[in-house]
């Protein structure tokens, strides 16, 4: 069986961390953001780990 390929687009948008979970960004963060709060804003910049029903499925695009 052939190597499986990474998928680009996701490897791009999340890490892997050392214990193995995943690590995505927030959206919502990059244009209309005069309305937005600066602690809301703020919150947005911290990223965040992928829900565990998500992971899964997640999990087969970064071999």
């Amino acid at each position: 069986m052939p190597k499986m390929k990474t998928h680009k687009g996701a490897a791009k948008r999340l890490k892997k961390t050392k214990t193995g979970k995943i690590k995505r960004f927030k959206a919502f963060k990059s244009h209309i953001l005069t309305k937005k709060s600066a602690k809301r804003k703020r919150n947005l910049r911290q990223a965040a780990i992928v829900s565990k029903g998500d992971q899964k499925r997640i999990q087969q695009l970064l071999p």
